[in-house]
């Protein structure tokens, strides 16, 4: 299966879309309402899970992927990220998802844009549709380097 979606937000109704969909559509819901309880469900728990970003480097396992949106949802910034240009594919109890990501990082004192290469990974697991790996990149090096300075 090769589907083509515009845009997810978190905030779309989900009515009439496919499954694979939805579980994109509650990770941006939880991303954007800085929802952990909602994060750890769109996540698998195995040892074998991988996040990978501009700012947290390689993460493995639940328990340190978890540290990083703990970090990010209870940090003095408010971060925004919407999914756009996005491929979905499936391939039997997998499907993964590459695009874009635009958004905001704000804090009292500035507010940056982000522009983020993502692709999303998702398992099958007794019936739900589990987050398995994240791959995020900045491809523009002073946007990189202002969002970690930013972040430090």
């Amino acid at each position: 299966m090769l589907q083509h979606i515009q845009l997810i937000t978190g905030s779309e109704n989900q009515t009439g879309r496919s499954a694979p969909e939805r579980a994109l559509m509650d990770f941006y819901r939880a991303f954007n309402h800085r929802d952990l309880a909602h994060m750890a469900q769109n996540w698998s728990h195995a040892k074998h899970v991988v996040l990978c970003n501009p700012l947290g480097g390689v993460k493995r396992g639940w328990a340190e992927i978890e540290a990083v949106y703990q970090r990010i949802f209870t940090g003095a910034a408010t971060v925004y990220v919407e999914y756009y240009d996005i491929t979905l594919n499936r391939v039997g109890d997998l499907f993964y998802a590459t695009g874009r990501e635009r958004g905001t990082f704000k804090t009292a004192q500035q507010e940056l844009p982000l522009a983020i290469r993502t692709t999303r990974i998702y398992q099958d697991i007794n019936g739900a549709w589990k987050q398995i790996h994240h791959h995020g990149s900045i491809d523009d090096a002073a946007l990189l380097a202002n969002y970690q300075q930013a972040v430090k």
